[in-house]
């Protein structure tokens, strides 16, 4: 076991007391309480009767900057994609004039249609961002609680004989 005391998991953690455990800090417990001595985790515990409240508002933290990333990506891609009509508008105003030869006039259809691939490309790129930042987040709120808790809860049912080995 790497943590034998409840100073170490304090020193571990950064805080003197467990009345410092931020909501921050809730996770980064969590995810040490496999390291720990099964008393010192059920000790610690004991002294948090708000685990579960510091785990939710954790949770909610993390919430909250799940959506603000998401709502600055949205600012980026309509940026982007406001970037991209720009363009496009340019090229459209210099296909309209008069005089252009042929070859001008396709080599501006093809910067039209290369932005319009361009702009298909990252808005392909920005889903599957957007899918792995959802996948990432579920993973990490889900896995920190429930292995965290189940660790424990599951270490002490052995220890009282209450979960056989396999023979």
């Amino acid at each position: 076991m790497g943590y034998k005391s409840e100073d170490e998991v304090k020193k571990a953690l950064g805080i003197n007391s467990w009345r410092n455990l931020s909501k921050d800090k809730v996770f980064q417990f969590a995810a040490m309480m496999p390291e720990m001595d099964t008393e010192v985790a059920l000790k610690i515990i004991e002294q948090l009767p708000e685990y579960r409240k510091l785990l939710t508002e954790g949770l909610k933290l993390l919430q909250e900057e799940h959506e603000s990333t998401l709502k600055y990506n949205s600012q980026s891609q309509d940026n982007v994609h406001r970037a991209w009509r720009e363009i496009r508008e340019a090229l459209k105003g210099k296909l309209n004039q008069d005089g252009l030869d042929w070859e001008q006039a396709k080599f501006l259809i093809e910067q039209m249609m290369e932005t319009g691939r361009q702009e298909s490309a990252k808005d392909t790129e920005n889903k599957k961002f957007l899918d792995g930042l959802l996948k990432n987040a579920a993973i990490t709120a889900g896995a920190a609680a429930v292995a965290a808790i189940a660790f424990v809860g599951g270490r002490v049912l052995l220890q009282n004989g209450e979960i056989r080995k396999p023979s």
